[in-house]
């Protein structure tokens, strides 16, 4: 009953006509456990949730310890609750000086609608730049700013004034006037395939920003909490956004995002209107404690120092005649195949062997692979075996 097929079918929204469909009954570390008892390697990361993996000891023990205390007890912004203070201390302390303010919220689509907002009330402009093969959520702003067109189409009309440039490309920049209120990039792209972006290119970016007023918004959804390397990887480009947003990892599994800008900017939304954006449950401190262990985890156990490693194991062992490109920044990896199909049997294969990888929404044809960043050298070798040999077998 509890892992029923006829259920999860009938009684609970599918997002689409084939789900992944494995039962789990419990996580651990890497590992993901049916009810039966098989165990699957988790290369994703749950889609880049699981940074530091499932369960780790220290988050369990700040949502206990935040259990005994309270759950909910009032919108964001109006009590004053440790939990919240102390994730928002920790973030001003990790982060430069200009973004110092953090306004919690639910997920990362929210994140990023408070970021939009935020733009455009700091400004008192409309126009938004986003780029083209982007993904920044589901929900009507964020999808509205996300470069997918065939998930935009059967939802219109969405947002005006939004414009689409080309990821990494300088030229496209001009685009960029005194018209504009934010630009939104991902530091990363991450649904369109792992694309990285130039040096030349970030630092032009925040130059045109810069230049004409626009805020830079730098989504770190997918790409933060040290999944490149460095905890943020916007640090990897030496320039610093306007506003940043986090979420997936940022929980440490459970849901919480942020959007972060300075004092400053973040005021406006408390004044004409005020309540300028208003959430009921951000901040929750049961999620604020998880995040804020997260964080604390990343830094205690050094596990930046071990990103550039891993990934490096990972690309020289995942090495095949099939494979037609890697991109990869740190532990985050888009592999390159000849059609949609064969990831599709590559993903196939390795589930049934025990080893869970995807692919990309936007980009079917690459395999995404996401491993936590607490990942061993022999849970990696074990996970390359198998993905191998699903490979051969696509």
């Amino acid at each position: 009953m509890e892992y029923s097929e006829e259920i999860f079918y009938n009684h609970l929204a599918q997002t689409n006509p084939f789900p992944f469909q494995i039962s789990i009954e419990r996580a651990e570390g890497v590992y993901l456990f049916s009810p039966e008892g098989k165990r699957y390697i988790d290369m994703i990361s749950g889609i880049g949730v699981s940074n530091i993996g499932h369960r780790h000891p220290k988050v369990i023990d700040a949502i206990k310890r935040q259990l005994d205390k309270h759950l909910h007890v009032m919108v964001f912004g109006e009590y004053i609750q440790s939990t919240p203070n102390l994730l928002a201390k920790k973030l001003a302390d990790l982060l430069p000086p200009q973004l110092n303010c953090s306004y919690f919220v639910n997920s990362g689509t929210e994140a990023n609608e408070g970021a939009l907002k935020l733009a455009k009330r700091y400004t008192g402009r409309t126009e938004i730049i986003s780029c083209k093969k982007s993904y920044h959520g589901s929900t009507h702003g964020s999808l509205s700013v996300s470069g997918n067109e065939v998930k935009k189409n059967a939802f219109r009309p969405l947002l005006p004034d939004v414009r689409f440039m080309e990821f990494n490309n300088t030229s496209d920049l001009e685009i960029i006037t005194s018209n504009t209120a934010c630009v939104i990039v991902e530091t990363i792209q991450g649904d369109a395939g792992v694309r990285i972006p130039s040096l030349n290119y970030m630092q032009a970016l925040r130059d045109k920003c810069t230049e004409t007023g626009a805020l830079l918004i730098l989504d770190e959804i997918q790409c933060g909490m040290g999944r490149t390397g460095t905890l943020f990887a916007f640090q990897q480009f030496g320039i610093l956004p306007d506003i940043l947003t986090l979420a997936k990892a940022f929980g440490g599994g459970l849901p919480i995002g942020t959007f972060i800008s300075s004092r400053e900017i973040m005021k406006t939304l408390t004044h004409d209107p005020m309540l300028g954006h208003i959430t009921t449950f951000g901040g929750n401190p049961v999620c604020c404690a998880s995040a804020l262990a997260t964080l604390e985890v990343i830094e205690d156990e050094k596990l930046l120092h071990q990103v550039e490693a891993k990934g490096n194991l990972i690309q020289e062992t995942l090495v095949h005649k099939k494979i037609k490109e890697i991109r990869r920044l740190g532990l985050m990896f888009a592999i390159d195949f000849e059609s949609e199909d064969q990831v599709n049997n590559i993903v196939n294969h390795a589930k049934e062997n025990g080893v869970i990888c995807y692919w990309f929404l936007s980009n079917p044809k690459s395999l995404r692979i996401a491993p936590p960043l607490t990942i061993s050298d022999a849970e990696i070798s074990e996970a390359c075996e198998i993905i191998l040999q699903a490979i051969n077998q696509a």
